[in-house]
Formats: structure tokens, sequence, C-alpha cells
């Protein structure tokens, strides 16, 4: 089967001392550990992505978000399509992606 998981930045929670992160890279790094923690609830990981969306809000962010980005995927990058949001948030990054599901599966990078 296949996971779905739409559009989430880093969880931000101030009351809860819970933030995004300080720099574009934390961004990411923490929105991708979100991200493999609702894979892992589904029976999937990171590592059975194949095919990723990557939401920046700032064009000028673009080199830092890729560069973290990659270091989650050293086996191969998954698929993937980057976009500008085009709806007001104060998250720089967002990602939404595909995975497969099956939790006998072995990940799709070595």
């Amino acid at each position: 089967g296949l996971v779905f998981v739409s559009g989430h930045s880093a969880p931000h929670d101030p009351a809860r001392g819970i933030h995004r992160g300080e720099t574009p890279a934390d961004e990411v790094r923490n929105a991708l550990a979100h991200i493999a923690g609702i894979l892992a609830e589904a029976g999937s990981s990171l590592g059975r992505v194949v095919q990723m969306t990557m939401l920046i809000t700032d064009p000028a962010d673009y080199a830092a978000c890729n560069a973290e980005y990659v270091k989650h995927f050293p086996g191969g990058l998954p698929a993937r399509h980057t976009a500008r949001f085009g709806v007001p948030t104060q998250a720089r990054v967002a990602f939404s992606c595909i995975a497969l599901a099956d939790t006998a599966g072995k990940d799709l990078q070595p």
C-alpha cells in the first residue's frame, strides 16, 4: 500500500517549548523528523518515500533547505517537486510525501 502525508512543517508550540528552528536547515531537519514519525506510525519510513514535495516561503532559503534535505536520503533521493508557498505562514518550509507502506518491505535506498 501507500502512505500519503500532506503538508507538514516543523512542529511549533512556543507554550510547550517547541520551536520550528532558528535556521531554514533547522526547520527542514525538524519537519522531516516530524514526517518520519508520521510515516513510522503508518508502517513506513523516509527510506520508503517515492515522492516528496518541498514547499518553501523564500526562494533565498532554497540552497540551505536543499543541503539539509539531501542528508536525510543518503542512499538516493526520491522524486521531488519544489514550489513556493502560496499561503501566508510563518513556517519557512513544509513537506508532503507518498511512501510505500508495506511493513515487511525494505527501504528503497540501500
